[in-house]
């Protein structure tokens, strides 16, 4: 054999060496990584919109490391997303405490974290009351998320800061919780509107914008991924950019959006009366991707009642206000939220809220029974109303509601709407929204449809049958 052969023999069994051993090796390090089992995580979530985008944060940022799970009966890490607004919320948020350490009995679940506004409100009592709890993340800061369950295989972690600064952004991780055609997109955090009975700017902070790049890309992403509708949410949407840019933004934010190829819907949601600008207007009515959809929540009628809630409106300029949207933005969907028995509510003064809502005839209204939030101005105001009152006053309230909201529904029977479709039901029959319904807190439509469709079409519907919540009707296409 000749000298070359040889010396290409040779390098051929070192090659064949070195593939052995670099095979042996990986073989080595894959049966340890399958001996080093990944703890699994499951992300609980409570409250608001806006607490979902967080937990979703919370999700994408915990899956770099961790296997997430929707069954906390089979998750080690259990990390809650607590909800601390109003008294219903903070119950439901122990409980849920309550129910979560139980999983810790039974060998499976090794630690149990609380976040979140109810963490951030309550931290030490939650750790001196529910002593099974392994931590309190109540700064706000998600991205602190991952050292602090580090922290939490040592001993007990809290964690607090008294000034929120913390804003997510576009390119952090993010494990969507709702459909594959819808999202959330945060555009801001905290609040300066200082409502006399609002516990959010304590919990939350100042009022913090975004900045516009990064809320456009996000929505780029989004669109990408096959997300059709956002709806765009804060605390008070409508002063988006007031802070960062020295004047409200949302109407420069919308163009940039709306720009997106791909995106079908844009949803405005929290927009306080006070700061809808005429400009603003113009653009929904204008803008075929922006839903003919104003939530606009105004808490009262009785302008001695709004102005001991602090607000900045007086019940007449409300009333202009959605005198004029209606006249500028043809068939559009109003829905407010009202607030029953709040402290030195009269019987005239409830009575003026109930003749607002029958002449306003809005099309969504939710209401909500006053909650003495402490540290609040209004819970030391004199005149707290009895519970079973402002719970009877809610009552009537919804029930005068049930009966605008028929009469208002009825009249769209035969008009033709833009419909997201969400779920089949039969060949030929889905269930979806129409562009004046937001998920999980409007109505639906029934219709029987043409064509084969996918969840998160839109297709346009004619109405054929409603009562106080949902419609009945027929897909054109």
């Amino acid at each position: 054999m000749s000298p070359f052969l040889l010396y290409f023999d040779k390098m051929l069994l070192t090659c064949c060496d070195i593939l052995l051993y670099t095979e042996l090796n990986y073989i080595k390090i894959q049966n340890y990584m399958d001996e080093v089992e990944v703890k699994k995580v499951a992300v609980i979530n409570l409250g608001c919109p806006k607490n979902q985008v967080d937990s979703e944060i919370i999700s994408g940022i915990l899956a770099e490391n961790y296997s997430l799970t929707s069954d906390p009966a089979e998750a080690n890490i259990i990390v809650i997303n607590t909800c601390g607004f109003i008294q219903d919320a903070k119950e439901e948020s122990i409980e849920t405490i309550l129910e979560m350490v139980e999983f810790k009995k039974n060998g499976i679940c090794e630690k149990v974290l609380a976040t979140g506004c109810l963490a951030q409100r309550y931290g030490k009592e939650l750790l001196q009351e529910i002593p099974e709890l392994d931590g309190i993340l109540g700064d706000g800061d998600l991205r602190a998320i991952p050292f602090a369950l580090e922290k939490a295989n040592i001993g007990k972690v809290y964690t607090y800061k008294e000034c929120q600064d913390f804003l997510y952004t576009h390119d952090m991780p993010r494990i969507r919780l709702s459909p594959s055609y819808f999202a959330y997109v945060k555009i801001a955090d905290g609040c300066d509107n200082r409502c006399s009975y609002c516990a959010i700017p304590q919990i939350k902070g100042r009022y913090r914008s975004r900045p516009m790049e990064s809320i456009v890309e996000e929505v780029r992403n989004l669109v990408q991924e096959g997300v059709k509708e956002i709806a765009l949410i804060a605390q008070d949407t409508t002063r988006y950019g007031l802070d960062r840019y020295g004047q409200p933004y949302l109407t420069r934010l919308l163009p940039e959006i709306t720009k997106i190829e791909g995106l079908e819907w844009i949803r405005l949601m929290y927009c306080y009366p006070d700061a809808f600008s005429e400009e603003l207007i113009e653009i929904v009515a204008k803008e075929p991707k922006i839903c003919k959809y104003i939530d606009l929540p105004l808490q009262h009628a009785s302008n001695a009642i709004l102005k001991k809630m602090n607000r900045r409106n007086t019940a007449e300029e409300a009333m202009d206000l959605i005198t004029k949207l209606r006249q500028k933005i043809p068939g559009v969907f109003i829905r407010s939220t009202f607030i029953t028995g709040f402290p030195g509510e009269t019987q005239a003064q409830f009575q003026e809220l109930l003749d607002f809502v029958r002449l306003a005839k809005l099309d969504r209204v939710g209401v909500f029974a006053y909650s003495q939030e402490e540290g609040t101005p209004a819970a030391k105001m004199k005149g707290q109303i009895p519970p079973e009152i402002k719970n009877a006053r809610k009552e009537e309230l919804l029930a005068l509601q049930a009966e605008v909201a028929l009469e208002v529904q009825q009249k769209r029977i035969g008009k033709v709407l833009r419909v997201i479709l969400e779920e089949k039901i039969s060949r030929q029959e889905w269930q979806g929204r129409t562009e004046g319904d937001a998920p999980e807190i409007d109505g639906q439509i029934y219709l029987k449809v043409k064509k084969q469709h996918v969840a998160g079409d839109i297709i346009k519907a004619r109405i054929l049958e409603a009562d106080s919540f949902d419609f009945k009707g027929e897909g054109l296409e």
